[in-house]
């Protein structure tokens, strides 16, 4: 049997979606501080993510949400999170898986995370497939997770 080593880029990877977990958790809590506010990219075709039809069909692929000003009901749970958010006055209630989340941006403080796509769970049949929402304009550095991984 080969030994394949230490994954440091899942580990990471990991870690890193904990920091992300951890800032939802926080302002789930207490609420957005000062100018803090998150663009959080996600795959919606991911067998887990769920949002409501007609937003699945004008996002097929993946969608980039906004926690800012219009959002309600930020729950963290182990695995994701819920939010309730409005789409041009049209209210939407999401759950987010963690590992389905592509990008992670707090424009305010210049953070950006972004992640893996392969480890994206492929939507079972009964969901449709989703086109991507262009990323926010942020001049925030994004930390990529590439150049850790194994071919």
């Amino acid at each position: 049997m080969r030994d394949e080593g230490l994954n440091y880029g899942q580990m990471m990877e990991r870690a890193l979606r904990g920091v992300m977990a951890e800032a939802l958790a926080e302002v789930a809590a207490k609420g957005l501080p000062g100018d803090h506010h998150f663009y959080i990219t996600f795959a919606s075709t991911h067998g887990a993510a769920r949002l409501p039809d007609w937003l699945r069909e004008k996002y097929p692929d993946q969608i980039t949400i906004v926690i800012q000003h219009e959002y309600d009901g930020l729950e963290v749970e182990p695995e994701g999170f819920r939010v309730r958010l409005s789409f041009s006055n049209r209210m939407a209630d999401l759950y987010v898986p963690f590992d389905a989340v592509l990008t992670f941006v707090d424009p305010s403080v210049e953070f950006g995370l972004k992640f893996d796509a392969t480890e994206i769970e492929p939507p079972d049949e009964t969901e449709v497939e989703v086109e991507a929402d262009p990323a926010p304009n942020s001049s925030a550095d994004v930390v990529s997770l590439d150049k850790f991984r194994k071919p």
